[in-house]
């Protein structure tokens, strides 16, 4: 069974790392526990919408792209992986959608 506050972590510690930011950097940016922020990275503690907000903004990244990053790696662990193009709206003009998934390629 896959649970989301273990993808959520894994997202949060990739994203932090990603950016060279060590654990009390950005627990100090977010004013969030340490320890707590630990056991949030760790799958251990489920955080609020508040504590993911505060993360996501002393992380300098969207709160969006981050939940959107977890949502994939669901999809992937559920069989449901789904190409871009199959997820955006049809109200979406086409050029749009190929020129966001070639920037998500380069």
């Amino acid at each position: 069974m896959v649970l989301m506050r273990q993808e959520i972590g894994d997202v949060l510690r990739d994203f932090r790392q990603q950016k060279g930011r060590t654990l009390r950097q950005v627990a100090g940016d977010a004013s969030v526990a340490l320890g707590y922020l630990s056991e949030v990275e760790r799958g251990q503690k489920e955080a609020s919408s508040e504590i993911l907000a505060a993360v996501a903004d002393a992380l300098d990244t969207p709160l969006s792209v981050i939940m959107g990053e977890v949502s994939e790696r669901l999809a992937i662990v559920e069989g449901l992986a789904i190409p871009l193009a199959h997820r955006v709206p049809d109200t979406v003009p086409a050029d749009l959608v190929s020129g966001f998934a070639s920037e998500l390629v380069s």
